[in-house]
């Protein structure tokens, strides 16, 4: 869809007036029919820009921008005012509740409670997709001229944007507001109770997490969405929300020889660790939480584990390096008394295991992820737990290439959580471009989770990435000459997730409130004078910019198949998808192309050597092909059972039409892409089995041959050798084949294990010594 068509699809209509004018900059940009030319030039040719043309569109592009900031500060105003006054009325009525002289309030008053504070909140979610659109509008009008008219606009336009930022209004603030209210009246008076800290009561604990990826044009509805259902989780109620309250920062330790720990937790091995020491705030918080994460495979009957204990900021250094005794952490705690012994001695166990394991393997600071998270969850109850991490960033924290950034420090002192750290050389740092979504379940076992997060996780708004981790993903990114092997959703990141609103997810207005729709999608422009989309500003609000220029060439392709999805389900991932669907053309291959490039590659970078190196690639190159001929021949003609192709049906929960082939994803050069494989005991135990029967049958063939040898006349010598023949090369194609398995599973390979021409091959090679056999037989006897 055009952009400008897209405007005027989604604007609200009551706001109609306030928006960006979009076809009226576009026209002023189109000299093609000018009347200054109309008379003398018949062929519609373009007149060249002028500098009175300059001013003038600057002028006009001035005046949008001040009636887009003004409605905005307007409107961002009386929602505030809103809030407030559905405060004052709903303390009120609260405050009813019990009074001895007093009425009890009535159903009817806090259903009319709960209507103004839906209102408030569509109102929010309105006027976040009022800046979205019109923060777009500008970035593409101000592309469009500089495209067309060759005045270079962009970068002093950029200037007044930040005069009037009326894009970098953060909402956090209200959404918590709103959110105690809701709670409040959604209770009738009585939120539930209990613990509310990040991290203080939690030590050991055990959550069924899924994470999804999140557009920054969906953040705000997705946060008012679940703060009807979850009301945010406030870590000190007693004081005002202040923005460094949801900030999150993490080192991640690793040795920067071997990468153990990212090689670890990237191949999910088991009892892999992460190490990392997290603090909630700004830098000069004193509290800092030592955390070990454990990975314990399913077949394990275990579940992965999160461990931590705190310590002060001014002794970490001191512990890390074995200076500070775990007895001296604990001291204090013991002295005071106020946790069990057996709890004591646990944190002091894992205090002695962290710190063995930084200083035995050599362990540094290499990576720092920061965010602002905003967590939902009823208090003492964490059955249920969401949280959004947004404005995520990944930083080095190493001492690599002759540069010194933490020293000798547990952590670099030069960055803080001043984000977006404009201070920061681009190869410093990875702005995500997504917000990370984590859905945390504790439920007993068969039992379901809620319908609405059901219907959530199913949305448009989120996009399912198994098992994503900040640590990985930063690490891989920030280290490219270092890491080699990637995460599988490294592919991922160059496609938008964006997908068709669908109707029954969003944010409904009360029924006496105005009808306009308050879900409306935002796809990517396709006008008549747009090209590939590859500028756009740095200040994007959601820091997404930079990401989101390499999506926009996939956008094109990708929306038919999206709109076809729109109300089909999204919680299979990237793979189970592309296996949901018949694969035409990909027979039996891997999704990831993470071991060797493409015979055409290949073939390209020999033709670049010459000589010999060249006419040998060339030469496998056709025998490959004549090769892939013969095997798809003799598959047509041998008559062996096939499948039964089943019709397409209504119910597939596949997020891709039924029609579409899975894309075939290729590692940069000299990476390769991990592909998660699940590897269990019993699959050892399997090629153990299969190895031990072709080594009988090989036995076997060998005593048919040994019978034949002592007892036969000289025609069945001849057999016998063919039979030993036979036999050897059963048992050493056998032994090449779980050597083989054997290594793959160990490296957790996305390979082919099933052995598709070898069964065939000893057969037939056994079928000819028979047939042998037989003939030489009929031949002596003369039958």
């Amino acid at each position: 869809m055009k952009f400008g068509q897209q405007l005027r699809t989604s604007l609200i209509k009551d706001w109609y007036y306030h928006y960006l004018s979009y076809d009226d900059l576009k026209a002023a940009l189109d000299t093609t029919h000018d009347t200054k030319t109309s008379s003398t030039n018949n062929n519609d040719s373009r007149r060249a820009w002028s500098e009175d043309d300059e001013k003038a569109f600057v002028a006009q592009l001035e005046a949008e921008l001040e009636k887009v900031f003004s409605f905005q500060r307007v409107k961002s105003g009386e929602i505030v005012r809103r809030i407030k006054n559905s405060e004052r009325e709903v303390i009120e009525v609260v405050g009813r509740i019990g009074e001895p002289n007093g009425q009890d309030p009535s159903e009817d008053e806090f259903l009319l409670l709960e209507e103004d504070l839906s209102d408030i909140i569509a109102d929010v979610h309105d006027l976040a997709k009022f800046t979205q659109l019109n923060y777009t509008g500008f970035q593409k009008i101000i592309k469009k001229h500089d495209k067309l008219t060759s005045w270079h606009l962009k970068p002093v336009f950029a200037t007044r944007l930040r005069a009037k930022p009326f894009f970098q209004d953060n909402y956090d603030a209200d959404i918590v507001k709103l959110s105690r209210l809701y709670d409040l009246v959604r209770t009738k008076g009585n939120p539930i109770k209990g613990d509310s800290a990040a991290g203080g009561g939690q030590q050991n604990f055990v959550r069924q997490t899924t994470k999804y990826w999140v557009h920054p044009d969906n953040i705000t509805e997705l946060k008012l969405i679940i703060l009807k259902h979850l009301p945010v989780l406030v870590f000190n109620p007693n004081k005002e929300f202040e923005a460094k309250d949801s900030a999150i920062s993490s080192v991640y330790y690793d040795n920067t020889d071997t990468w153990e720990l990212y090689m670890g937790r990237l191949k999910k091995t088991e009892g892999a660790e992460a190490i990392r020491l997290r603090w909630y705030g700004g830098m000069e918080v004193e509290t800092i939480f030592v955390e070990r994460k454990t990975h314990r495979e399913d077949w394990t009957g275990e579940k992965s584990v999160k461990a931590r204990f705190a310590i002060k900021e001014k002794n970490v250094n001191a512990f890390l390096k074995g200076d500070l005794t775990v007895e001296s952490v604990f001291e204090k705690i013991r002295k005071e008394g106020k946790k069990p012994q057996k709890e004591i001695d646990d944190l002091e166990q894992l205090a002695r295991e962290i710190q063995y394991r930084v200083i035995s393997r050599k362990l540094v600071p290499v990576t720092r992820s920061f965010y602002n998270r905003t967590a939902f969850q009823l208090p003492g109850d964490a059955r249920v737990r969401i949280s959004l991490d947004t404005e995520l960033s990944m930083i080095r924290e190493d001492n690599l290439n002759g540069r010194r950034r933490a020293g000798d420090n547990w952590r670099r002192t030069d960055i803080g959580i001043d984000f977006p750290f404009s201070q920061l050389s681009p190869d410093d740092i990875e702005r995500f471009p997504y917000a990370v979504l984590e859905v945390k379940l504790q439920t007993q076992a068969g039992q379901e989770p809620p319908g609405w997060v059901r219907d959530l996780v199913a949305s448009h708004l989120v996009e399912a990435v198994p098992k994503f981790s900040k640590f990985i993903h930063g690490t891989a990114t920030l280290f490219p000459s270092k890491i080699h092997l990637l995460p599988f959703w490294m592919p991922q990141m160059d496609v938008d997730i964006r997908k068709p609103a669908i109707k029954s997810v969003g944010i409904q207005r009360p029924a006496h409130s105005s009808s306009y729709a308050t879900s409306d999608n935002l796809d990517e422009d396709s006008d008549d004078f747009s090209d590939d989309d590859d500028d756009e500003y740095t200040e994007d609000p959601q820091g997404s910019a930079d990401r989101l220029r390499n999506a926009r060439g996939t956008v094109a392709a990708t929306n038919g198949h999206r709109q076809a999805a729109a109300e089909r389900s999204n919680e299979l991932d990237i793979e189970e998808r592309i296996a949901d669907l018949p694969m035409h053309h990909v027979d039996d291959y891997p999704i990831y192309d993470s071991e060797d490039e493409d015979d055409a590659d290949a073939l390209e970078e020999a033709w670049r050597i010459g000589g010999l190196t060249y006419v040998s690639e060339l030469s496998w190159y056709y025998v490959r092909k004549v090769e892939g001929y013969l095997i798809r021949g003799l598959r047509l003609i041998v008559p062996v059972p096939r499948s039964t192709p089943m019709p397409n049906t209504t119910t597939s929960v596949s997020a891709l039409p039924p029609q579409t082939e899975g894309k075939r994803f290729k590692a940069p050069p000299g990476k390769r892409i991990h592909v998660p494989v699940r590897v269990e005991p019993k699959v050892q135990f399997a090629i153990e089995r299969t190895f031990l029967e072709w080594l009988q049958i090989s036995i076997l063939l060998g005593g048919i041959a040994g019978f034949l040898l002592n007892f036969g006349d000289s025609v069945s010598v001849g057999i016998a050798f063919a039979f030993t023949a036979v036999a050897v090369v059963f048992l050493l194609y056998s032994l090449g084949m779980y050597l083989w398995r054997v290594n793959n599973i160990r490296e957790r390979r996305a390979v082919r294990y099933h052995d598709k021409y070898g069964t065939t091959a000893i057969c037939l090679l056994l079928v000819v010594s028979v047939v042998i056999n037989f003939g030489k037989t009929i031949a002596q006897d003369g039958w």
